[in-house]
């Protein structure tokens, strides 16, 4: 999957933006929020990327703020929201205003985007907020739920692929992976939390 893309800003309007990297323009479809804060063209750029493969054939979704990405993520895996639905719920609403009316339980707000009808609507309030609710306690606790921007999620995720190589369950791995950043920190290399995840089990 493509995790980011950091090139220079060739193209944009409302819903998409094409970045050149290295002679590649890659055509990424934004959101409005995205759009809104885009430097100008010719600009450099690194928006924060979705890859949805289908049958007949693939896009690319990017966020310039990590947060919206997460929301994003955060979204589509409610049954009935594709990426798609995705998008014109962060265009229709702020990060701040859905996670707002997910936490609060207010269906008519959600309900109000376009394509969301009230089913949907319910499920997204259902599946998503305790998740919110956790995310929000967690990071007044000053634990980030978004580690998409920090340089250390390469050496995390180095970590976790070589774990679950070695045999630990990718979930259990993660989890042991949380426990041992919340405790010595974020800037530990990828062969440190190898040895401490070793140790813990």
């Amino acid at each position: 999957m493509i995790a980011y893309v950091d090139g220079k800003l060739v193209h944009k309007d409302p819903t998409q933006a094409i970045l050149d990297v290295n002679g590649i323009g890659y055509e990424i479809r934004i959101s409005l929020a995205t759009y809104s804060k885009l430097p100008g063209e010719g600009e450099k750029t690194k928006l924060y990327t979705y890859q949805h493969i289908k049958e007949d054939g693939q896009a690319l979704y990017g966020f310039l703020d990590p947060n919206e990405k997460a929301l994003f993520m955060q979204l589509i895996s409610v049954s009935g929201i594709g990426p798609g639905t995705g998008i014109v719920m962060v265009s229709s609403m702020s990060v701040g205003e859905i996670r707002h009316a997910i936490v609060s339980e207010d269906v008519r707000a959600i309900q109000s985007i376009k394509g969301v009808g009230p089913k949907t609507a319910q499920r997204v309030v259902l599946e998503l907020k305790d998740k919110l609710r956790k995310d929000e306690l967690m990071a007044k606790a000053g634990i980030d739920t978004v580690p998409l921007a920090k340089a250390h999620n390469t050496s995390r995720t180095e970590a976790l692929a070589a774990l679950v190589t070695l045999g630990f369950v990718r979930t259990a791995a993660e989890k042991t992976l949380d426990q041992i950043q919340r405790k010595h920190g974020n800037d530990l290399s990828v062969e440190e939390l190898i040895k401490f995840a070793l140790k813990s089990h």
